[in-house]
């Protein structure tokens, strides 16, 4: 099944501190997520309850193809896009090469739900929206990625996961998934 995952939301099913958690969501028994999204992270999740499926779509050595739009701090030059698609040195090592475009403000806005708590906003700093493609899953890649090419990242919201979309589905909402 694909869910949307709200901001604020665990993505494991039991929390012991209280905290929003999947089974606020979906109420299916049996079924596990493929993958992770940070706390801070919205968008599409997959759940099932098949174990090689699940394998497949969270292994990175299968490097099944995420993608991400992200809103970022400051408006990305081309030499920025060019260094996400050239891979970035990271700590813990270079990052795979990425696909990154610029999403215009108003195709973000047309397509996305408002965050609840709203991004934070600043007259003086402008904002821009990336869509960008990894095929590895490390520890908050993707904001690291842009953090190192100087876009700090505000939001981030998966909106694909290989054939699998986001598209339809309002945050907290989920529904069944043909396999391929």
């Amino acid at each position: 099944m694909a869910l949307n995952k709200p901001y604020g939301v665990l993505t494991q099913f039991q929390d012991g501190q209280g905290r929003a958690t999947l089974a606020d969501l979906v109420d299916v028994p049996g079924v596990y997520p493929a993958g992770r999204l940070d706390l801070d992270s919205e968008g599409l999740l997959l759940l099932t309850n098949d174990g090689r499926l699940q394998a497949r779509i969270a292994d990175p050595r299968h490097k099944l193809a995420k993608t991400y739009w992200v809103q970022v701090e400051g408006t990305a030059s081309e030499a920025q896009l060019q260094a996400l698609r050239d891979g970035v040195l990271l700590k813990d090592g270079p990052t795979l090469p990425a696909e990154a475009l610029r999403v215009p403000d108003e195709e973000a806005q047309a397509r996305l739900w408002p965050r609840q708590p709203p991004v934070r906003f600043r007259k003086t700093v402008p904002t821009s929206w990336l869509a960008l493609t990894i095929r590895e899953g490390r520890n908050r890649q993707v904001r690291r990625m842009t953090a190192a090419v100087g876009l700090p990242t505000l939001r981030l919201v998966r909106v694909r996961i290989g054939d699998w979309a986001l598209d339809g589905l309002s945050s907290g909402q989920w529904r069944e998934l043909a396999l391929p």
